[in-house]
């Protein structure tokens, strides 16, 4: 007997693309300019994203959204807990799920997670703040450890305080999708 896969991959079809593109590069335009990601563009997206792979895919196709929504979101979520990321990011990775599915929003996670270490450096080092940049991933990975809030001890770490330095993520993770739709053109199979 054969078990079904929890996590599965459909094709990504060129609407798919096409869609995550434009929410990506909104998001990012928005992040921007107003620091922050607009509710009306996560929910289109949502909607859109879900709704395109139900009519592609059928039942399978809403699995593969429901199924993508709920990982980006139960991997964001704990970050906007812990005042980490803003909602908006959470949203916007949520929808990136919904259209993407689960598999190809974990290698659009992990391509804007390596992005943003890299950005998050360049910012403190342009800023003549790198040691105080790891002292502070340092004191996080402490209270994190002790099972505390990072931003009880250490206020630049939370991202709703002015001594934070934040970074827009919107712009982030348009360019980890980009990165992620280059490279699926380049090496996946056809």
């Amino acid at each position: 007997m054969t078990f079904p896969p929890i996590v599965f991959q459909l094709p990504v079809s060129s609407a798919a693309r096409i869609l995550l593109i434009v929410v990506v590069t909104i998001a990012a335009i928005y992040d921007l300019r107003f620091r922050r990601i607009p509710n009306w563009l996560v929910l289109a997206a949502l909607i859109l994203g879900i709704g395109l792979n139900t009519v592609l895919f059928e039942l399978t196709g809403l699995r593969y959204s429901l199924l993508g929504l709920g990982l980006a979101f139960l991997v964001y979520f704990p970050l906007y807990l812990l005042r980490g990321m803003g909602a908006g990011d959470v949203k916007l990775m949520a929808a990136i799920g919904s259209i993407m599915g689960p598999v190809n929003w974990f290698v659009i996670f992990v391509i804007t997670a390596i992005l943003g270490g890299l950005a998050a450096i360049a910012l403190l080092i342009g800023r003549n703040q790198l040691h105080r940049g790891l002292s502070n991933v340092a004191s996080l990975v402490v209270e994190l450890l002790s099972f505390r809030p990072p931003y009880a001890r250490n206020e630049e770490l939370d991202v709703t305080s002015r001594k934070s330095l934040k970074l827009p993520h919107g712009i982030v993770i348009a360019w980890g999708s980009v990165l992620f739709l280059v490279a699926s053109w380049i090496w996946a199979p056809r």
